[in-house]
């Protein structure tokens, strides 16, 4: 198996653990189990985004997009950007509730975007 293809389904399922940890820990708030923050499963989804943002580094040299990203990963990036922002303010309790609900569904909103243009990888003008 080429590296390329190892690097893109580790990046992929990392991808996909990191917002199955993401709704984990809303749905342990929404259910009044705070307790998860003196648990693993508050430095858990660190590492795992850790390892999403090199694989991604690797792939970005692997596939040649280092030097000349398209316009879809320009994108895709920015919308990774504004995930992790709202995503503070999902979890959080020191925002209101309101605020991290909206928060919540704005993440899942720009990560279904991300998604879409990873696999779709359309050309943006």
């Amino acid at each position: 198996m080429s590296s390329y293809l190892i690097f893109k389904h580790l990046h992929m399922t990392v991808a996909y653990l990191t917002i199955v940890l993401f709704a984990l820990r809303l749905l342990l708030d929404a259910v009044g189990r705070p307790g998860w923050r003196q648990t693993p499963l508050r430095w858990i989804p660190h590492a795992n985004d850790t390892i999403l943002l090199v694989s991604a580094i690797v792939l970005l040299f692997v596939a040649g997009y280092a030097s000349d990203m398209p316009a879809w990963l320009i994108a895709k990036i920015v919308l990774l950007i504004g995930y992790i922002a709202v995503g503070v303010f999902a979890i959080k309790p020191a925002f209101g509730k309101p605020v991290r609900i909206a928060a919540a569904v704005v993440a899942f909103v720009l990560y279904t975007g991300i998604l879409h243009l990873a696999m779709a990888k359309p050309i943006l003008g």
